[in-house]
């Protein structure tokens, strides 16, 4: 096969339900960009683009080659942040209304497709509701040891009370419970009536994607979405498309990348015909290239699953799905040292490997191979030497 040389290229990059904000994502972007810079021998470097922090520019280069993204960051956190402040007693129940709602609308669909990811979802409800039940033993305990009925009642509902807010604070917030339950909060609003914040951020980048294709000179545009950011570039791209039907027909290639997705958390509850009439559409445009990457190591996404075939839609040709193996992708300590915090696992998806492997998210973002040569191949491990030097015959 041969290779499609990629000299310049657009990637608008779609975040998970990631607090980080703009700033904080591009100081971890340049860090991990220097593992890759390691990893291939090559030489890489960032800049600012137009002065915005949701923006920059990256020119990657090996003896023989140099590529240049362009990186837009579809940053949310303002919306993930605006979720965190409101307090416990908003959140709780919102998150007990979440839980029952996927759990009747996806729970048996989750099982079927992918036992691990079952138990992702129900981990921090069954872990609230433990703390609640360790809550009454104690609040009973207070309310035996005052002795008198009535006030031992109000005594034990307060300690109670107490000992829950305790154990919700901590360790609740060390084992992540706060961000979970936040996620399905959201998932939730998502799935039933959309996000008016995050609407309006995926017609702005619409709009840019669209722009980029019709008026400048780049041979790709890349759309990645990781984790629930899949879903989102998802009708990022359907938005896209309703601007310009013929996207990826004419002028630069386009292609959507869903690593570690969220795609079936959401296309498997039975209320969301409107996501997967997106997916579906996204699937079937002629012009655009579809790549989804699955790890079996991420409890966070669906292994060995078309999202498509598994949401019930028609069998297509796109998304082209790839298994990976993220003990391959870094040295044997590091592997040993992360293997047991999922939340990490899960950022391999868009960190920086210290090891040659057919799937790195930065050779995807500013390597010299077309997106689609990379998923359709091996990635670039036949294609860059030793030194950096890209090997195959390429076309433009």
């Amino acid at each position: 096969m041969t290779a499609t040389v990629t000299r310049k290229r657009w990637v608008f990059h779609v975040p998970g339900y990631d607090p980080a904000p703009p700033e904080a994502v591009r100081q971890r972007f340049e860090r991990e960009l220097r593992r890759f810079e390691e990893c291939w021998s090559v030489k890489a470097g960032v800049s600012d683009a137009d002065g915005s922090t949701e923006t920059w520019t990256v020119i990657a280069a090996g003896p023989n080659w140099s590529a240049g993204t362009r990186y837009r960051l579809i940053a949310w956190d303002d919306v993930i942040d605006a979720a965190a402040r409101k307090p416990a007693w908003q959140r709780i129940p919102q998150g007990l209304v979440a839980f029952v709602d996927f759990a009747i609308g996806a729970l048996p669909q989750y099982l079927g497709a992918n036992w691990r990811y079952a138990g992702f979802f129900l981990y921090p409800f069954v872990t609230f509701i433990l703390f609640a039940l360790l809550a009454i033993v104690v609040g009973r305990l207070a309310a035996l040891a005052i002795g008198w009925p009535i006030v031992g009642f109000i005594v034990g509902l307060i300690v109670a009370g107490a000992a829950l807010t305790l154990l919700w604070q901590w360790p609740g917030r060390s084992i992540f419970l706060h961000l979970l339950f936040d996620d399905w909060i959201f998932s939730r609003g998502y799935l039933r009536q959309g996000n008016a914040a995050v609407a309006a951020k995926l017609d702005r980048a619409a709009q840019e994607l669209v722009l980029a294709a019709r008026g400048s000179d780049v041979d790709e545009i890349v759309v990645i979405g990781h984790s629930l950011g899949a879903v989102l570039a998802i009708e990022l791209l359907e938005r896209a498309l309703r601007l310009e039907p013929k996207l990826g027909q004419e002028g630069p290639r386009v292609a959507l990348i869903t690593v570690g997705s969220s795609i079936l958390k959401i296309g498997l509850h039975r209320a969301a015909e409107r996501f997967r009439a997106a997916a579906d559409r996204v699937a079937s445009a002629p012009g655009i290239f579809w790549g989804d990457y699955q790890a079996i190591s991420d409890i966070m996404n669906f292994y060995k699953r078309d999202p498509l075939t598994a949401m019930g839609l028609e069998m297509r040709d796109m998304p082209l799905v790839r298994m990976v193996r993220i003990r391959h992708m870094l040295d044997p300590a590091i592997y040993k040292r992360i293997r047991y915090h999922p939340l990490r696992m899960h950022l391999q998806f868009v960190s920086g490997n210290n090891l040659r492997n057919a799937y790195d998210y930065f050779m995807l973002v500013c390597g010299p191979l077309s997106v689609e040569t990379q998923v359709r191949g091996d990635g670039a491990l036949a294609a860059i030497g030793p030194d950096g030097a890209l090997l195959q015959k390429a076309s433009v």
